[in-house]
């Protein structure tokens, strides 16, 4: 290997490492001494009863592991949204799992754990998969109820969702594990089916204290609304068990019992691991934006390294064509980063999307919906081109097909943001905007309006020009040192950690996993038969 792949392997593995670090605190949740306090209480912590629940031979999808990061400072955090949820399989089947984290906050509801929950349910809805809610929670984190409460995506929304589930027959298990207090007692309620714990788990609108101040009623939690109560005299729940494991066998044996949904019918063959090393793909990836052979890249993730190429000769900065990943057959639109050459000779440069790339998209993508096969996309792309030689050719409506045709695509989307990720280019290559089924991004993405050298140096202008407006002069010196405060402060918000806290990203991966990751995302978009009719809107010409 050369001296430039030794390099970029060494930086991936940096960055992995951070991840990873970062990741072991995020796992302990609110801390040692909360989970010790379920252990007091003969209860595990989220992540124990997830592990608990899964089959073990099979993968465990986890969504949202950033959630929350580096947010709420003045409330103490929330790791990981105070949520543990993913995609993963019980009893052989493929579902969504979220179970409510109580060692943070009593696992009340921040903002972001509210947005981590309804994509958990997106998920859901999307590709019809059965739910488990593992319910341990205070409710709505109070001194944030009015970011939390009362708008068209916040808590009330999870409730219209389990409503829209039930009708759609998507199955929905909740075990109650500890509080399920106020409005959080309807989500069990609207499960299809609700177990509870014996002397952990409990439902009511209202606890002991309210109570008390409400009516002047005395009344222990359980006699109001422990798992006896709501087994013997109200009804609401359907199973009581002495403890969690017995209660999640129970959930495991449910799910054995489902029956399966039509398959959408993606074609799959059997797998054939790739012809080139994946373990290459830390040192083929460059940290600094240098050029790289993004088809070197796809041909490391794709069945027996074959790629098919489509229009290859044609808008060479957009890569389009097929292959196989895990089995599973695929369509790819990935931003080609090396500098190539026009068709009519001229040099074009990487990430980019010119006009005639952007066609090129569009028609491919229009092609995979015609055959029902499955979209991926890797962006590495720095926006559309700019200059009058663009402008004049029309590259706003080149551009305007294909995000017509990304905005119109009826068969799933997976994308991956693999580096820059920037402007229109971020909408054009399936962003988070764009409905992807799944979105992730591997430690080197970066996510924003535009490069940090480029917006800091358009803000320092800005400042500058309000400077001299008010009669004040600059130095150099002041304007480096101004130029390094604003691109410091923007390059924060432009890192995979961002994005991901604010979930613009299910997770931030291992580029090792992202075949692992398409074969499962297809897996579960195949549960869900219902394929709409491809309807574009009106494309300019």
């Amino acid at each position: 290997m050369n001296i430039e792949f030794n390099r970029n392997e060494d930086a991936m593995k940096m960055q992995l490492s951070d991840i990873k670090q970062k990741l072991e605190k995020i796992y302990q949740g609110g801390g040692k001494k909360a989970a010790e306090k379920q252990k007091d209480k003969n209860k595990l912590t989220a992540r124990e009863r997830i592990d608990y629940l899964i089959d073990k031979n099979k993968p465990f999808i986890e969504i949202g592991a950033f959630a929350g990061f580096d947010m709420y400072a003045e409330q103490g955090g929330c790791p990981a949204g105070g949520t543990v949820a993913g995609v993963g399989y019980v009893s052989g089947r493929q579902c969504v799992i979220v179970a409510n984290d109580q060692t943070v906050k009593a696992g009340a509801w921040f903002p972001i754990t509210g947005k981590k929950n309804l994509r958990m349910q997106e998920i859901a809805m999307e590709n019809f998969l059965p739910v488990i809610y593992l319910v341990d929670s205070a409710g709505v984190f109070l001194p944030m109820q009015d970011e939390i409460f009362p708008d068209k995506e916040h808590f009330g929304r999870i409730f219209r969702n389990n409503a829209r589930m039930s009708a759609m027959g998507i199955t929905q298990i909740a075990a109650v594990m500890g509080a399920c207090v106020a409005g959080g007692a309807y989500l069990p309620i609207m499960s299809d089916e609700t177990l509870m714990v014996e002397g952990n788990g409990s439902i009511y609108l209202a606890g002991p204290y309210l109570v008390k101040a409400a009516i002047g009623e005395d009344i222990d939690n359980e006699t109001l609304g422990g798992a006896i109560t709501h087994t013997e005299i109200s009804g609401i729940a359907d199973y009581k068990f002495k403890t969690e494991q017995e209660c999640m066998d129970h959930v495991k044996k449910m799910m054995s019992m489902l029956g399966n949904s039509p398959a959408a019918g993606f074609d799959r063959i059997k797998s054939i691991p790739p012809k080139k090393n994946p373990g290459d793909l830390y040192g083929l990836f460059p940290p600094d934006g240098k050029p790289y052979d993004m088809v070197e890249v796809i041909e490391r993730i794709v069945d027996d390294s074959a790629f098919e190429q489509f229009k290859e000769d044609y808008g060479k900065t957009i890569v389009c064509g097929y292959g196989r990943v895990d089995g599973w057959a695929v369509g790819i639109v990935a931003n080609q980063r090396k500098i190539v050459k026009s068709k009519k000779g001229e040099m074009q440069m990487g990430g980019v999307i010119y006009n005639d790339s952007a066609d090129k998209a569009a028609r491919f993508i229009l092609n995979c919906n015609q055959k029902k096969i499955p979209l991926v996309f890797f962006q590495d792309v720095t926006g559309f081109m700019v200059g009058s030689r663009s402008e004049h050719a029309g590259i706003i409506k080149d551009g305007a097909k294909m995000v017509n045709a990304v905005a119109n695509s009826v068969v799933p989307k997976i994308t991956f943001v693999i580096g820059n990720s920037y402007g229109a280019g971020n909408y054009a290559m399936c962003g988070k905007a764009y409905d992807p089924r799944f979105i992730y991004a591997w430690p080197s993405a970066k996510i924003a309006v535009m490069s940090g050298d480029s917006a800091a140096k358009t803000l320092l202008q800005i400042e500058i020009a309000s400077q001299k407006a008010k009669g004040k002069e600059t130095t150099p010196e002041s304007e480096q040192k101004l130029l390094n405060e604003i691109k410091g402060r923007y390059e924060k918000q432009t890192s995979p950690y961002y994005a991901a806290a604010r979930l613009w990203v299910d997770a931030i991966i291992d580029p090792a996993d992202t075949r692992k990751l398409i074969s499962e995302g297809i897996a579960a978009a195949n549960h869900n038969s219902e394929i709409a009719d491809l309807i574009t809107g009106v494309f300019q010409v």
